[in-house]
């Protein structure tokens, strides 16, 4: 590791703007963001000044930023690579994962990065097995599912002619793609928001001036040091996420909003399941 990248703070931005140091430029156009919250990394990868980095990814903050730079960036199965080391944000959604010019790239350093942590009680014991195994193989014959949500009105005109030139690729390769129903999707943001939120409220009550981080100077009482340490030490968006998930957490809300949360996640998962089957 030959340094650290520029990015938002505590990762809580999709532009890397809310970085203590302002945000990273895009190598292809200066006046454009480079995305985040792993803006730094993905800038640094594009500009060719490191062949491959780091980035973290709770709500997409490995993948939009890749596709703002024109790298490939991947968020891995959960619990596949130790985040030890990592800044908690949302503990159940962040992930460590590779940010590289190429597939292959991105596939030999995932190679390296996989594999059970002792330190991390998180992370998965599995076989080892060969990420870059596949590429350049034929795809005839090979089952994609395409959630109808994905191409509906609700996105953007330019996005869904892109997506239907994908389809239309991986068709004449020979690929088949299904197009199916898939429930909760539409609830996907809100339900990422409210865990995100909450966790990360949690998890910041620790950077309280005692053990991590910063400290602020002149104050006379433990309850100052609080306050003065979080008010100085955190920014705005910091503050406002830590604002909402305190209110998501408290009392009666936790049941409401949390707890659903959590519950409609699972049956997502189970879509995912059924929808594997095939």
């Amino acid at each position: 590791i030959i340094g650290k990248a520029n990015m938002d703070e505590f990762a809580m931005g999709s532009t890397s703007e809310t970085s203590y140091f302002g945000a990273p430029l895009n190598p292809h156009d200066k006046k454009r963001t480079s995305g985040g919250s792993s803006g730094g990394s993905a800038s640094a990868v594009s500009a060719n000044l490191v062949p491959l980095a780091l980035g973290s990814d709770t709500g997409g903050s490995i993948r939009q930023p890749a596709s703002y730079t024109g790298i490939v960036g991947m968020k891995p199965t959960y619990g596949r690579i130790s985040r030890y080391g990592l800044v908690a944000f949302a503990s159940s959604l962040d992930q460590i994962g590779p940010m590289t010019r190429t597939v292959y790239e991105n596939a030999a350093l995932l190679n390296i990065l996989v594999g059970e942590d002792e330190r991390d009680l998180t992370s998965v014991n599995k076989d080892k097995e060969d990420f870059t195994r596949f590429i350049g193989e034929d795809i005839k014959g090979m089952k994609i599912a395409l959630p109808k949500y994905f191409i509906s009105e609700i996105v953007d005109e330019e996005i869904s002619v892109r997506i239907k030139e994908v389809i239309s690729f991986l068709e004449d390769k020979g690929a088949i793609v299904d197009i199916v129903d898939m429930k909760y999707l539409d609830t996907a943001v809100n339900l990422y928001q409210i865990i995100a939120m909450a966790e990360a409220s949690s998890n910041l009550a620790r950077f309280d001036g005692v053990r991590y981080g910063f400290r602020a100077s002149d104050v006379d009482s433990v309850d100052s040091m609080y306050g003065k340490t979080r008010g100085e030490g955190f920014g705005d968006e910091v503050k406002r996420i830590i604002m909402v998930g305190s209110y998501i957490l408290s009392g009666e809300n936790a049941k409401i909003y949390y707890d659903k949360a959590l519950m409609v996640r699972d049956d997502i998962t189970k879509e995912f399941n059924r929808i594997f089957k095939d």
